[in-house]
This record gives C-alpha cells, sequence and structure tokens, in this order.
C-alpha cells in the first residue's frame, strides 16, 4: 500500500499531524451526536491508505523501474548470416561461387554510456519520490482543511441549536408577559419570527454539515460515511516556533528537497549527454565460407563514427540549461514560500490572540450583560429590542470565536504542510 512506500522523516509526520488538534469532542446538538466519530488521525490514515490520487505515484513507479532495467542493459548482441556471389550470370550464375559469412556484432559502449543511464533513471526515481511526497503533502493539506471545516460546521451547529433554545425561552416568556398585558402582541410576532428563523439556521448547518462529511469522505474513495461526527477542538492551538525557525525548517520540506532533486536529474542528464559525444565503438567478428574452394576464414572488423561529438552538442548545451532552469525555479519556489509562510504565521497570531480576547474578555462580559437585559426585561425595566440586542451579541460574538478559532486552525495546517513537520515540539509521535 501507498502508506508503506513513503519516506521515514514523512511517515513520522503523516502519524503526528493529527496532534495538530487534540481529540477532545466538541459540543454538538443532539441529531448529531449518534453513531460513530472519526479523528484527523484516522482521516490521514484512510487518506493515505485509500487516496485514489495517490495510487498514480506506484504506476509511475513501476514504469521508472522498468526504464531502469532497460537502462542497465548492455548493447546486444546481434548474429548475421550473409550470402553473396550467387544466383547471377556467367561463373555467378549458380552457387559454387558462392561467399557466405556467419558474424557476430555489437557495441562496445565507450565513456560510461551504462553509469550514466543508470544514474539518470536513480534520479528519476529519487525525484519522483520528492514529489510523491510533495503532493502528499498538498492532498492531506486540502482533506486537514476540509477537517477543519466540517469541525467549525460542527461548532455553529451547535451555536445554532443554542441560539434555537434562547428564540424559543424568549418566545415563551414574550408570550406570557403578553397574556399578562404586559408586552404587546406584535412582540409575540417578532419572538415567534425569530425562533421560525433560528430552526431555519440549524437545519441549513445540518445539511452543511452533511455536504461536507461526503466531500472529507471522498479523500479515501468513500461515498457514505459510517460516522456521524468528527473528534478535533480547534481552540487547541499548542506553541509556536518563531518565524526564523519555521522557515529553516521549510527550506528542508520535500517541496524545496524536490528541486535540489531536479537538480541532481538534471546534472545526471547533462553526464549522460556528454557520453553521448563520445562515439561508441561498433565490431564484428565472425566467419567465411569460400564454397569455391571449400575453405574458411575468420573476418574482423571495427567502425566508428565521424563527427559524433560535434553533432550532440546540442543536446548538451539543452542539458546544461536545464540544470540553470532548475536552479532559478528553486530561488522563486523559496521567495514564494517565504511569503506564504509569513502569511499563514501572522495571521495564526492574529487569529490566535483573537480568540484568547473573546474567551477572557468579550464573551464573559456579554453574557453578564445578557443575564442583566433579561432580567430588566422581565421586570419592564428594558424593552423586548433591548432584550434581543443583547442576545445577539452574544450569539454573534460566540460565532466570530469559533470562525476565529477555525481560521487559526487551518493557518496552522498550513504552517505544518509547509514545514512538513507539526507545528510544535511536544507531540511527541506515534
Amino acid at each position: 500500500m501507498f502508506f508503506t512506500q513513503i519516506s521515514g522523516s514523512c511517515l513520522r509526520f503523516y502519524a503526528t499531524l493529527a496532534l495538530s488538534l487534540l481529540f477532545v469532542a466538541p459540543a454538538m446538538p443532539a441529531s448529531q451526536t449518534s453513531g460513530q466519530s472519526l479523528s484527523l488521525h484516522q482521516a490521514i490514515s484512510h487518506t493515505l491508505a485509500s487516496n485514489p490520487q495517490l495510487y498514480q505515484f506506484d504506476i509511475k513507479r513501476d514504469s521508472l523501474l522498468g526504464l531502469k532495467e532497460v537502462s542497465d542493459l548492455s548493447p546486444a548482441v546481434n548474429i548475421g548470416f550473409e550470402i553473396e556471389n550467387f544466383g547471377g550470370g556467367g561463373q555467378f550464375s549458380g552457387t559454387e561461387s558462392a561467399e557466405m559469412t556467419l558474424a557476430l556484432s555489437s557495441v562496445l559502449e565507450l565513456g560510461g554510456g551504462r553509469l550514466a543511464r543508470n544514474s539518470v533513471a536513480d534520479a528519476r526515481l529519487q525525484s519522483l519520490n520528492y514529489h510523491r511526497q510533495t503532493f502528499t503533502l498538498d492532498v492531506l493539506g486540502e482533506m486537514t482543511a476540509t477537517f477543519i471545516k466540517l469541525l467549525e460546521v460542527q461548532e455553529l451547529a451547535a451555536l445554532a441549536v443554542e441560539g434555537r433554545d434562547i428564540a424559543f425561552n424568549t418566545l415563551n416568556i414574550v408570550k406570557s408577559r403578553s397574556k399578562q398585558g404586559a408586552a404587546p402582541e406584535y412582540e409575540v410576532k417578532r419572538a415567534n419570527s425569530a425562533f421560525l428563523q433560528s430552526q431555519l439556521q440549524v437545519d441549513a448547518l445540518e445539511q452543511q454539515h452533511k455536504r461536507l462529511m461526503i466531500k472529507l469522505a471522498a479523500y479515501w474513495g468513500e461515498t457514505s460515511p459510517k460516522w456521524t461526527r468528527l473528534e478535533g477542538n480547534i481552540y487547541a492551538f499548542g506553541e509556536s516556533s518563531g518565524f526564523s525557525d519555521l522557515y529553516s525548517r521549510a527550506k528542508e520540506s520535500p517541496a524545496i528537497a524536490q528541486f535540489a532533486s531536479e537538480v541532481r536529474l538534471k546534472e545526471a542528464e547533462v553526464s549522460l549527454a556528454k557520453t553521448q559525444t563520445t562515439s561508441n565503438l561498433s565490431w564484428q567478428l565472425g566467419v567465411r565460407r569460400f564454397q569455391e574452394s571449400g575453405d574458411n576464414a575468420f573476418i574482423a572488423g571495427v567502425s566508428i563514427p565521424l563527427f559524433s561529438g560535434k553533432r550532440n552538442q546540442g543536446a548538451l548545451r539543452t542539458a546544461m540549461a536545464a540544470v540553470n532552469e532548475v536552479s532559478y525555479e528553486r530561488k522563486t519556489a523559496l521567495l514564494k514560500l517565504h511569503v506564504l509562510l509569513f502569511d499563514a504565521y501572522s495571521q495564526r497570531q492574529q487569529y490566535v490572540a483573537a480568540v484568547e480576547v473573546f474567551r477572557a474578555d468579550i464573551l464573559p462580559d456579554l453574557s453578564s450583560a445578557l443575564a442583566s437585559t433579561q432580567q430588566a426585561y422581565e421586570t419592564g425595566r428594558y424593552s423586548y429590542q433591548d432584550w434581543v440586542s443583547a442576545q445577539k451579541q452574544l450569539l454573534d460574538a460566540k460565532k466570530s470565536l469559533i470562525e476565529n478559532a477555525a481560521a487559526a486552525s487551518i493557518n496552522q495546517a498550513i504552517i505544518e504542510q509547509l514545514i512538513a513537520e507539526p507545528l510544535s515540539a511536544q507531540e511527541g509521535s506515534y
């Protein structure tokens, strides 16, 4: 299986990437708490084992192994039979004057051509391995982003249920006050409308949850998910190294190492092109029978192409230009990596700070304000609008908390994808 064919360093990363989200199940609505659950670690394992896109590398590897076998072959030895001076006119009209030659022929490679071909084949296999690791990181990055989005929707669904319960409680209180003559009938209608809209929001998030489950399961080829909820905590960020350290780690990732592998491949192709400037020696060895006299004689011959070195100069220049091209591509990739990594690092810092402020100050203050406002409304000191406004402020703040936490987790996953290892050094391994 694909899981067993990746390198040790990346395997450790894949195995520990799941720890970027602690496996603590968040609060969820009752409709989502039955059935099996799925952790990020399980999702990674399923993706590595069964993702259809990853199997393309097994096919490419088999193809390159076949080419390597061909490149390791020595030049073929040919056997030839030739008959001359027969079936003509005069003394050559029959077969008495025929000359028959049986010979072996082949090519003697000069300049290390076989070794150069093997070097190219090995470099192609190594390049494919880095490409596979980079591509796998991309697939896992997309899958992790979907996983986090699904966790976010679960949190939002739980919040929507909370909002619906608040709306239902509000409706009952307003109805009670209306029966007592302390609230007008239109407030009852407004409260009932708010309750119905909150139920629509719950329904919409449940449907979005189902869609994301199908999308997530597709990463390992599953069309009917056997789980109904995720295990994870989008509020568990862990500790982060400084940007300089992260960038140093990112420069050692498979995405950048792939360029070094490409350079080695192109250099091997240059070496191969240089061997082709050296002419190979063709040889022939055999025996000739003279039918007329019944005598036999050995024959031997060699041949070598003229001016083959000049004829291959164009291929050599092309190969050397390819080396320079990869070097510049690596520099460009490092610049893009620097920008992307800093963007993710900066945003993670921003969203983590926002989460801390929401949890430490904003939510406690708004919760206290809502309790006071409800009490004031029930005693007739505040209006219905004041009470509803306090409810909305608290629910909006909780929604912002979830969105900021999810954004922080997404950016953390991007950082881990770029550095090809877990962000925190405290996770350990499986």
